[in-house]
């Protein structure tokens, strides 16, 4: 099955946060942060706008984007918790490491 997303919103699945610090110290559940990180599984055509024309969206299905603290829905889909969010609470795109900068 296959979620097609409306105008400019993204679906997303949240990529857990690192549960070790660089050193190797153990990060308990209380003090992790919330994730802030996804990897876009479903991806809208992009927001309608006014001439009719739709506008390009700013990620694409496989890519890992960076959004809010507080930005999306979780929701049910085939067994897992997905979570659906507008492409403005994106604030950035991870690049693969070497990729040309902007």
């Amino acid at each position: 099955m296959k979620i097609r997303p409306l105008h400019d919103r993204i679906i997303v699945r949240r990529i857990p946060p690192a549960t070790m610090t660089a050193g190797g110290l153990h990060i308990p559940e209380s003090a992790q942060p919330k994730q802030q990180r996804g990897e876009v599984v479903f991806c809208g055509p992009g927001q309608l706008l006014k001439n009719g024309s739709r506008a390009p969206m700013p990620c694409a299905v496989g890519e890992t984007v960076i959004f809010g603290l507080r930005a999306g829905e979780d929701f049910q889909f085939d067994g897992e918790t997905l979570s659906i969010l507008t492409a403005e609470y994106c604030v950035g795109v991870e690049e693969t490491a070497g990729a040309a900068n902007g």
